[in-house]
């Protein structure tokens, strides 16, 4: 109270200095198979594919497509694509660029830029990406030749772009919905937006400290950048909410402006203290998880979180003292008594039958969650392509339309052998044959079949000892060669199948069961293993391995299961612990971390209806269960906490039951309105996924969320937690002196009217 102008003062340097560091949103991955760890399969196949594909940790690979609308390349096309390679070459950090070869039509060139850059590098893609754009801006293509860059990066890169103006349309629909929210709630012109205030600072200050941290190593993925959005202006209006509240109930028992932020602080300064510790506490178990989105997740929300908690404790305290009674203009807030309202009166109906509320929640929750049994799960991959109107884009669609056999995204099936391909491609054809004959595959390129043209194994040895390796050769075939130029064209687009001296190949293969991103891609993914696995022994490869997207992701998924299982009961106990120490109880924490498990499998099994049984969707991500309990056990002991804490605080001088109808009816519109803003929040993430990377996945993440914060809101901290308290009585408290002591004599019934 006393430093408040300096207190606003240190928030508005601390938003200045943090200015100059860089935006989160330009250091996110889109890729989620970058957060997987070395050791998972697909990880490996990759490692094993470095001298074909390049290696995850130092190189990145861009494609150029060159191609006509009409006619044949020609040798001023030619002599173009070579001015081009030799400008692409002067690009920082590019290494090398290889023409890979002519397509069968003839019409289309392809060119592969391997970059000296990690794969995780976002920034450095990034810049890579937008010199590669002009290096073809001026490479002057002759006419009717059309120049567009391709592939994995370029599709990453726009898509980072997509998520930066997803972010913004997140926030600033966020901001709306809160503000106009907050003018319902208090009538009020100033309220809302001293409440929102310090959310809204916080978000820009934590946003550019985790963007710094990204800049130096820290993996940050698109969920993270949304999540920290939503958690930061929900939660932080929450605990806004919660002071706010307080303090005009402590104007209205006669204080002055001052005494009643004082009051009010020292009342909920624990709720809100201990409510972000349970946030924090519950994001930190993820550092336990394998799968690098959720350990990568918990840090940066963790501290957004703890910012939130500092600004709530400093920023919104000194805000309050500074404007007093204005703060609620033109609502007057006057002295007198202070009406319980409508949850005054659905907590005295649920105490007085509290079995009754408790068995009916129960029966509601059970139902609800019987749907949950419909789940299962499909992949988080990102987005299935660049967006419309990239470069990106109409790069992938000249490579399916000059190259259909290729994909900017095919799996990747990688054998490594003791004798060199080039002297023995009999252990190709082996190869290529066990996998044609297994069914799994629509297409399959490699060193027999590179462009759509097919080579038998002794036309191989032969081109190698009239050539030598192919990716020495140049684009156009030379006069003095007599080779055909299809076979030609064939032999030298093999390069990109082949590495290592002719000991490591690669096929790119187009899965029956569908394209990368897909959940059945993903969940073909064993079999596809088993397939490259009889194959390698079939062809006598030492080893061998499947890359690629659906291969990682089905990685995640299993990396994630067994993250469920490993971090939710350290969350648990955790938090039990936490509310332990809160609420001086041994008892109360085993029953408020029940009710949130009923209402996580209830809202599981209404997202499960809602999008799979009624939307038609292959399944929920199966990041949603996890994210889920995590968010709903962490989120929804806020207000567990609130109600729990004031329900003692009316325990100490007067009877229980009278405690719970009194602290119902003086936290209902507390608790209702921060969860209604919470879940409205989630509900903006799920509407303005539509444009997202990850579209309707992470629209069932946000959907899902809101859901469960509603249910929490509405019947578990409201009717079945003070029903609870009723039903147990002092054994709520038990072992702390409150649970020994007798229960006080009746007091006069608190007034029951219409209050706010």
């Amino acid at each position: 109270m006393r430093f408040r102008y300096l207190v606003v003062a240190i928030w508005i340097a601390a938003v200045v200095l943090t200015a100059g560091l860089p935006s989160l949103s330009s250091e996110i991955n889109n890729n989620n198979s970058q957060f997987l760890s070395s050791s998972a399969p697909s990880q490996r196949a990759a490692t094993l594919a470095a001298p074909v594909l390049g290696s995850i940790a130092k190189n990145s690979q861009v494609s150029i497509v060159a191609a006509r609308g009409s006619g044949t390349i020609d040798a001023a096309d030619q002599a173009a694509l070579a001015r081009l390679a030799a400008a692409v070459r002067k690009v920082p950090k590019v290494e090398s660029v290889r023409e890979l070869g002519v397509s069968a039509d003839g019409q289309a060139v392809s060119l592969q830029v391997r970059a000296a850059l990690n794969q995780a590098d976002i920034s450095g893609q990034k810049k890579l990406i937008e010199d590669l754009e002009g290096a073809l801006a001026e490479a002057h293509a002759p006419s009717g030749m059309t120049l567009r860059l391709a592939g994995q990066v370029a599709t990453n890169v726009a898509n980072q772009k997509s998520s930066q103006r997803t972010g913004n349309k997140t926030q600033a629909y966020t901001f709306l919905f809160i503000i106009v929210l907050l003018l319902l709630i208090f009538r009020s012109l100033l309220a809302p937006l001293i409440t929102l205030i310090p959310a809204g600072i916080s978000l820009l200050v934590s946003m550019r400290v985790i963007g710094e941290l990204g800049a130096h190593g820290l993996k940050i993925s698109e969920i993270t950048e949304l999540l920290l959005i939503i958690l930061l202006l929900g939660a932080g209006t929450d605990y806004g909410l919660f002071l706010v509240f307080r303090t005009r109930e402590e104007l209205r028992r006669g204080l002055d402006g001052k005494a009643a932020v004082q009051r009010a602080l020292v009342r909920v300064g624990e709720s809100i203290t201990a409510s972000a510790g349970t946030v924090i506490i519950a994001l930190l178990t993820l550092l336990l998880a394998s799968f690098g989105i959720y350990r990568y997740l918990g840090v940066p929300l963790a501290i957004g979180v703890a910012v939130i908690l500092l600004s709530g404790l400093t920023l919104l305290p000194a805000l309050l003292a500074i404007f007093g009674k204005a703060a609620f203009w033109p609502t007057r807030v006057q002295a007198g008594e202070i009406k319980e309202g409508a949850w005054g009166r659905v907590a005295a109906s649920l105490v007085a039958r509290p079995v009754l509320t408790l068995v009916s929640g129960m029966l509601v929750f059970a139902a609800l969650a019987v749907a949950a049994l419909g789940y299962h799960s499909s992949g988080f991959g990102g987005a299935a392509g660049a967006p419309k109107g990239t470069q990106a884009a109409q790069g992938n669609a000249l490579v399916a339309k000059h190259f259909p056999e290729s994909s900017s995204n095919p799996a990747n099936l990688v054998f490594r052998y003791p004798r060199s391909v080039f002297t023995d491609p009999r252990q190709v054809a082996a190869a290529q044959s066990a996998l044609m004959a297994s069914g799994q595959f629509k297409s399959l390129l490699g060193p027999l079949a590179p462009n759509g043209t097919r080579l038998a194994p002794a036309d191989y040895q032969r081109l190698h000892a009239l050539l030598g390796e192919p990716r020495r050769l140049p684009l156009v075939r030379p006069s003095d060669v007599s080779v055909p130029v299809g076979e030609y064209n064939a032999y030298r687009a093999s390069a990109a199948f082949v590495g290592g001296g002719g000991h490591t190949i690669q096929f790119e293969a187009a899965l029956k069961a569908g394209g990368q991103q897909s959940t059945a891609a993903m969940s073909a993914t064993p079999k596809i293993r088993e397939v490259v696995t009889h194959a390698a022994r079939r062809s006598g490869a030492r080893e061998s391995g499947v890359a690629g997207e659906a291969a990682a992701l089905y990685d995640v998924s299993e990396t994630s299961n067994k993250d469920i299982v490993n971090i939710i009961p350290v969350a648990i106990v955790a938090i039990g612990l936490l509310l332990a120490l809160v609420l001086r109880s041994a008892i109360a924490p085993l029953y408020l971390i029940v009710s949130v498990a009923f209402s996580y499998l209830a809202a599981l099994g209404v997202a499960t209806l809602i999008f799979v049984d009624i939307g038609g969707e292959p399944g929920l991500t199966f990041i949603l269960p996890f994210l889920m309990f995590i968010f709903l056990l962490a989120l929804g002991e806020d207000y567990n906490i609130l109600v729990m804490t004031r329900i003692r605080e009316e325990a100490r001088s007067r009877p229980l039951r009278d405690a719970v109808i009194r602290a119902v009816g003086r936290t209902g519109t507390t608790v209702t309105s921060a969860g209604v803003v919470l879940a409205g929040t989630f509900g903006v993430l799920a509407l303005a996924a539509g444009s997202s990377a990850s579209g309707s996945q992470v629209r069932a993440v946000g959907a899902g969320l809101a859901i469960g914060i509603l249910m929490d809101t509405f019947i578990v901290r409201t009717l079945l937690v003070p029903a609870t308290v009723a039903l147990l009585g002092r054994w709520n408290w038990w072992p702390s002196k409150m649970s020994r002591e007798q229960d006080h004599q009746p007091a006069k019934p608190p007034p029951v009217g219409v209050g706010d």
